[in-house]
């Protein structure tokens, strides 16, 4: 059973950085680097959205508003994706989730809270 594990989420100022991890166990290698993996995010009152994707045929896909802040990388011999967030604004405050598609199947972490206040 695939496992997926989010950290890296905190409290962070107006303008700030984070970087997120997804650590995924209970796969193989070659499923993890051929699996479409993805960030989403669900902010307060808010459904749940993608924002950012990559596919082993389709490269690293970006929402509105966050392309150009927002870089999601992944390290295949690690089997963790990453999100590495810049110039945050209040309104990315939400739980960030780590999905991981694999043949019509989805996986999901148990999320990590992000929080933009000053």
């Amino acid at each position: 059973q695939v496992q997926l594990v989010e950290s890296g989420g905190g409290l962070v100022h107006p303008g700030g950085s984070l970087k997120l991890a997804c650590e995924a166990s209970g796969t193989t290698f070659s499923i993890f680097a051929t699996a479409t993996v993805g960030w989403y995010r669900q902010g307060p009152g808010k459904q749940r959205e993608l924002v950012a994707s990559e596919s082993f045929t389709g490269g690293t896909k970006y929402v509105d508003g966050v392309e150009g802040r927002f870089t999601m990388s992944k390290d295949n011999h690690k089997m963790t994706v990453y999100l590495q967030m810049s110039l945050l604004t209040p309104e990315d405050t939400g739980v960030y989730y780590c999905n991981l598609n694999w043949r019509s199947e989805d996986y999901w972490g148990q999320g990590t809270q992000v929080t933009v206040s000053s």
